[in-house]
């Protein structure tokens, strides 16, 4: 699903080569939305979100045996302008005001598929910034200089908390697995209008009540490169990294360049998004060609399928973690616990 906005793009090439020279901008390209249409398989045709409801339970797996609400959306952003300063709420918050719009928060990580020289965003407040700070460098026009700012290149992750204000500058793309939830509280627009010539709303009061101003210095994520197994595979030649995870999502990033044999999980069903390159996925009872910019859902009870790639391909896999096993699987593979806290972020519950 391509979402027009202001900020956006004209050309989505080269995740997207057909789409050059477009009409208007294209900010967003959701894969998973509700709404996005199953291209093919026995759903063809079909929204995400009734596929979801109507699929054997076994497709989503023990831990989704209802369905509920489908739990992850993926997009790439393709940012041409900066994108407004915003803040998400987290569940509470969102269960307590924003039960209209789901009642979920959003918590989210970027991973840069590209990046100029000189890309950058901004994540988290500086050290010490309070809201009293806050608010006049708001009326200053000076918000900028309250962020903590980060160099963008390719390959780099960052995690995003709910409560952790932040905007994305131009000269990237990127790819976002969050919480499924589009509540977006926007702070400040540099001024934009619309297509009718008025400002974008603001949210300026919620995005007060939410945002954390006590957040330590942030750094991108230490990616977890897998040397032994994963999921009962040898690794021999194959790159897999784990790139983030929490409660709501984890993010696995495989590098292949020859035939990759692996097994689907039955507690919960994956998405395998396609960063770069081309080839077939073949199960038992039929194949099909994936190319970039796709995702592809992996049914729990697939079981065996393998990757046969044309070129050399990188794609990310993501899926809903069982915290205390991947942790447990993570320290199985030799991980300290405080190499694991800088890819894996569990919520501290306790005050």
């Amino acid at each position: 699903m391509f979402v027009p906005r202001i900020w956006g793009m004209r050309s989505l090439a080269p995740l997207f080569p057909e789409k050059t020279n477009l009409p208007e901008p294209i900010g967003e390209v959701w894969l998973t939305g509700v709404d996005c249409k199953v291209a093919s398989g026995p759903f063809a045709g079909k929204t995400l979100g009734e596929a979801w409801r109507e699929m054997p339970a076994d497709w989503r797996g023990t831990r989704f045996t209802e369905p509920g609400d489908f739990p992850i959306l993926v997009k790439f952003i393709f940012p041409n302008d900066k994108l407004s300063i915003q803040v998400h709420p987290d569940d509470a918050y969102a269960a307590a005001h924003e039960q209209a719009a789901g009642g979920r928060g959003k918590t989210e990580m970027w991973h840069v598929i590209s990046a100029k020289p000189g890309a950058s965003l901004l994540l988290g407040l500086k050290l010490g910034v309070t809201k009293k700070y806050f608010l006049k460098a708001l009326e200053n026009h000076t918000l900028e200089d309250l962020f903590q700012c980060h160099a963008a290149q390719a390959g780099d992750t960052y995690f995003v908390p709910a409560r952790t204000p932040h905007t994305i500058g131009t000269g990237m793309v990127i790819c976002e697995v969050q919480e499924y939830s589009d509540i977006t509280y926007r702070v400040y627009d540099y001024g934009r209008v619309d297509a009718n010539g008025k400002p974008r709303e603001l949210h300026i009061e919620k995005a007060l009540a939410v945002m954390n101003f006590k957040s330590d210095r942030i750094a991108k994520t230490n990616p977890l490169t897998i040397k032994h197994d994963y999921m009962g595979l040898a690794m021999m030649d194959r790159g897999v990294s784990i790139l983030a995870a929490c409660e709501y999502f984890a993010t696995v990033k495989w590098e292949i360049s020859k035939t990759l044999q692996t097994l689907s999980d039955p507690e919960g069903f994956r998405l395998l998004i396609v960063l770069s390159g081309a080839g077939q996925i073949v199960w038992e009872s039929g194949d099909a060609a994936y190319h970039t910019g796709e995702c592809w859902f992996v049914a729990a009870s697939l079981g065996s399928y393998s990757m046969l790639p044309r070129n050399p391909t990188e794609y990310i896999e993501t899926f809903v973690p069982y915290l205390p096993s991947f942790l447990k699987e993570l320290e199985g593979q030799g991980f300290g616990k405080d190499k694991i806290s800088k890819a894996v972020f569990v919520e501290d519950r306790s005050s």
